[in-house]
Parts: C-alpha cells; structure tokens; sequence
C-alpha cells in the first residue's frame, strides 16, 4: 500500500513520457490521493509526513477495535461529522474515496493533529491506543457509493 501511494505520488509530480509515441504526457491526479495544495476539505491527508503515513495500525487485527473506535466515534466525532459519519454543515463525509483510500498512518496522523483552520480539533491527548481504534472504525465503514446517472425517462409509445 505504501508502494503504491508512493509511486501515484512520484507520477503527480513527475512528467510521464507515453512510450508508444514519445509525446510528453502529464499524470492524471487521483481522486483518491489529494495533492498536496489542494484545497478540498480532503487535502490535508495527502500533507501526512511519508513515515507517518506508511504506520500501520497495531490494532488492525483486533476484531473489538472497531466496536470500541465506534463508541468513541459516537463520544467525540458524530457532533460534527453525523451520527453515522456521512457528513456535516461541519464536517466531511467519512465514507469518502478520500479518506478510505487514505493509509491507516495518514488517517492517524491526521487525528493526532488536526486541521484546525477548519475545526477539527487536536486529538493528540486522546490515548494513542483510542486514536488507532478511531483509525479502526473509520476503515470499517464501506467506501460511498458511486452517484448515480440522472437517466431521463423517455416515454415508450
């Protein structure tokens, strides 16, 4: 995963020169990483530190770690990101591409520091162990569905 994330990156920043053809072509960005001077509420996870992102949740395996990362969901995060964590007036959408795609270390880091510019608060004196179960049940929720077409019904003769 690391590997991957490093590699999408190196291609946003480098040109990539097509092969078939050797016209100079640019990388597409990814949805699912934000650049680094993107203003999209989801941008501050690209700004994790590489060896804060490539951590790993020690708790990845432990099956009460998302039951207790939803207890302190529903404690600390519902007021502003909703009660099932689809989003707010005040805060983003937990099911986004963005934040499923992020790196259990990016999303770590994210928590211990927050944005508070745009008021999510430091959880850097939550214990760090209550940081991973968060990290946990943020991980467990499904990835938002795609949007679906607006297909104009044509009536049929």
């Amino acid at each position: 995963m690391t590997l991957r994330v490093s590699s999408i990156l190196l291609l946003l920043t480098l040109d990539v020169t097509a092969q078939t053809n050797s016209v100079p072509a640019k990388a597409v960005p990814a949805r699912s990483v934000p650049a680094k001077n993107d203003n999209s509420v989801y941008a501050e996870l690209a700004k994790a530190p590489p060896k804060a992102a490539a951590r790993r949740n020690p708790l990845e395996h432990d099956p009460d770690a998302v039951a207790a990362g939803g207890k302190l969901f529903s404690q600390h995060c519902a007021e502003c990101h909703g009660d099932t964590a689809a989003g707010s007036k005040k805060a983003p959408s937990l099911y986004a591409e963005e934040v499923q795609q992020a790196t259990p270390g990016a999303l770590f880091w994210l928590l211990t520091n927050g944005v508070v510019r745009r008021g999510m608060p430091v959880w850097s004196k939550l214990p760090e162990p209550q940081r991973w179960q968060l990290v946990s049940f943020i991980k467990s929720l499904p990835p938002a569905p795609p949007p679906k077409p607006n297909l104009e019904q044509t009536p049929q003769p």
